[in-house]
């Protein structure tokens, strides 16, 4: 096996050293055990968040042309719109 240090939280550390006593087993034996559960094989493989999870509810919830990024018109229209005189600068 390889040998690795880091360096954690005194709270975590009380943490492991309390599993390892009420399991009677090495502290090594508790980080390696909690490691395996969360990295290593037959977990349970994370979904890709997309950017249609991170919209959620605000899919569908705007109005408009639905074309706003491919129709050139429409890009025109809006920056026409904010160079009218007499708009409050933003």
């Amino acid at each position: 096996m390889t040998t690795i240090s880091l360096k954690i939280p005194e709270a975590l550390l009380r943490e492991i050293e309390q599993e390892a006593a009420t399991r009677g087993v090495a502290k090594s034996v508790v980080i390696r055990d909690s490691l395996e559960r969360t990295l290593g094989p037959g977990r349970k493989p994370r979904k890709k968040v997309t950017c249609l999870d991170l919209m959620g509810a605000s899919v569908g919830s705007f109005h408009g042309p639905s074309d706003l990024s491919t129709n050139r018109r429409h890009l025109t229209d809006a920056i026409l719109k904010d160079a009218r005189p007499g708009k409050n600068a933003r």
